[in-house]
């Protein structure tokens, strides 16, 4: 009971994080030899309607970095939502493994690779699925004297357990991790079996991020069987099918959490390539940071090495590869690699353009599995001209442009020549419209 239990806070200290400055405070309790700790942004007591993340210690996440779980993911991002709102908590809760403590969820893991899920694999170590217990943390919050909370989380029953003991949840605020390949069984179970929330609009789904990674996880093979590395075609156009307002000037088409999902795209993938005119035009750094991730490798298709040398890409992290032709100039080549770009002399097809079956080639040879496609319009037209699309990203705003479309012609003259989309999932992020396919021909 409540009632019974003594919790008393030890000491505090100021933590200065990558995220911000916060507060942390220890708690230690008559029942059990845990530190509880609260990890507290601005002045809380006396407020209502506090953003607070209950979290529960992950060794293997919060520590390790491990994929098999998003806990690390969601333990940072709660802390990023707080500096960001500027007052919050953390209430870091010492329950591995949902409560059955971190030998035993070794022991889950040994099982989960097996086959079992997360459920039945706790269950057959003679445990719950779930023995965590939130008393504690009413004694928590009531020391902090806070008088209602925003609760950041997916799991219904942790509103439930804090409203049955008296705590005042005033709204629920989702937050969700990255979904890999890894991890997608586990917040699938959690999903199904354990009552948590699926993503809502504005957040990618889980549905359609396990059709991306159950597509890019066979990327090691399609590199092997074809040569070339798994390719997805991302961008974005308008109802009429434009890319731009006016050729060869930027024009934001997506809307900021259409551009959310398209950083996460990029995070999953190890190469991305745009032509010249997308570098001219927009100049983008083609980076990951509205997500957490790895920022994939650019790639330039450059037929005479016109790539500016004040262009936004030397900021990113990886200097970009450009694949050029065997005619193009000697010395705008030297400059280029002074500058730390790798350069890749290719040769043309019929239309003075690099052979992109060559250049996909050199590509798999670099190890190269998965490649993100993002435009312009010439770059699109001949990836999907030449059969050389597995997975196609389409991102719909509601306007209308009349501007340069993504795709002018195919040059189709047969019915068997005409691509046509499979394995179709849609998904809403505010209001434009995202379509993900496989690309399959007759």
């Amino acid at each position: 009971m409540v009632n019974e239990l003594i919790v008393k806070r030890m000491e505090s200290a100021r933590l200065p994080t990558s995220v911000g400055v916060f507060q942390l405070y220890i708690y230690q309790n008559n029942q059990d030899d845990k530190e509880h700790l609260a990890i507290v942004k601005g002045e809380v007591g006396g407020q209502t309607n506090v953003l607070v993340r209950l979290h529960s210690e992950c060794y293997t996440g919060d520590v390790l970095g491990s994929q098999r779980c998003d806990c690390g993911e969601q333990l940072h991002r709660a802390l990023e939502l707080i500096e960001s709102a500027g007052v919050g908590v953390v209430l870091y809760l010492r329950q591995e493994g949902r409560g059955i403590g971190l030998l035993e969820k070794l022991r889950a893991y040994n099982l989960q690779d097996l086959g079992y899920d997360t459920v039945e694999a706790n269950l057959m170590l003679g445990h719950e699925a779930d023995e965590r217990d939130y008393t504690v943390t009413v004694r928590m919050l009531q020391d902090l004297e806070i008088k209602s909370v925003q609760l950041l989380t997916n799991n219904p029953e942790k509103i439930e357990s804090l409203q049955r003991m008296g705590i005042t949840v005033t709204q629920r605020v989702p937050i969700y991790g990255t979904i890999t390949p890894e991890n997608q069984h586990y917040i699938k179970t959690k999903i199904e079996r354990m009552k948590h929330l699926p993503p809502e609009n504005g957040v990618v789904s889980f549905a359609l991020m396990t059709h991306i990674q159950q597509r890019l996880a066979q990327a090691a093979s399609v590199r092997q069987r074809q040569g070339r590395p798994y390719i997805t075609l991302s961008y974005a156009q308008t109802l009429d099918g434009s890319i731009a307002l006016q050729p060869n000037k930027p024009f934001n088409i997506s809307s900021p959490q259409a551009h959310v999902f398209t950083h996460q795209l990029r995070a999953n993938h190890q190469a991305i390539l745009v032509g010249l005119g997308t570098v001219l035009a927009d100049n983008p750094r083609l980076t990951v940071r509205l997500v957490d991730g790895p920022s994939p490798q650019p790639i330039i298709l450059d037929s005479h090495l016109r790539c500016p040398l004040d262009a936004e890409l030397w900021h990113n992290p990886h200097r970009p590869w450009i694949m050029t032709s065997e005619q193009a100039d000697a010395s705008r080549q030297a400059k280029l690699e002074a500058q730390g770009a790798r350069v890749f002399r290719l040769p043309l097809n019929a239309h003075k353009q690099v052979e992109l079956k060559a250049m996909l080639y050199v590509l798999a040879e670099l190890r190269i599995e998965r490649l993100m496609v993002e435009g312009g319009a010439r770059v699109i037209t001949s990836f999907i001209q030449h059969r050389l699309v597995d997975q196609l990203m389409l991102t719909i705003a509601p306007m209308l442009l009349g501007g340069p479309r993504a795709i002018n012609t195919l040059d189709i003259n047969e019915a068997a020549d005409v691509p046509h989309l499979t394995n179709l999932h849609y998904q809403m992020l505010e209001n434009n419209l995202i379509i993900r396919g496989d690309m399959a021909w007759a």
